[in-house]
């Protein structure tokens, strides 16, 4: 059973900034895009941002963009949401997940067409 493991959440201040990491122990990856999620408590869980497999596809939401950069090393299986500016309103448990039935990033992510979600991480904006 794949899963994907997130790492590198933390507490910061506002305006401060953190890097995630998911990879999957195991994983290849081959040809899937790799979706970040985060669910504050109390909402549904939403996308944030996604990357194709290797064709520069990328999607993000709008209330992150422009603060808030995915990428991936397809060798080290390795996707990164590098987060700056962070708010006080970022603070949630974020997500990644693969992308079954695609590999490239075309329009809103559909969560239903993801899987292999991990435990999440936790991030916290203090103000």
């Amino acid at each position: 059973q794949v899963q994907f493991v997130e790492s590198g959440g933390g507490l910061v201040q506002a305006g401060g900034s953190l890097r995630l990491a998911c990879s999957a122990p195991g994983f290849t990856g081959d040809y899937y895009a790799i979706g970040w999620f985060r669910q504050a408590p109390g909402k549904d869980r939403e996308a944030v941002s996604c990357i194709g497999y290797s064709d520069g596809t990328t999607y993000y939401a709008d209330s992150v963009r422009g603060r808030f950069t995915i990428s991936r090393d397809n060798v080290k299986s390795t996707v990164y949401l590098q987060m700056n500016s962070l708010k006080p309103e970022d603070t949630a448990v974020y997500y990644c997940a693969a992308n079954l039935m695609r590999s490239t990033v075309v329009g809103s992510p559909l969560l239903y067409e993801y899987a292999y979600w991990g435990q999440g991480t936790q991030v916290t904006v203090s103000s």
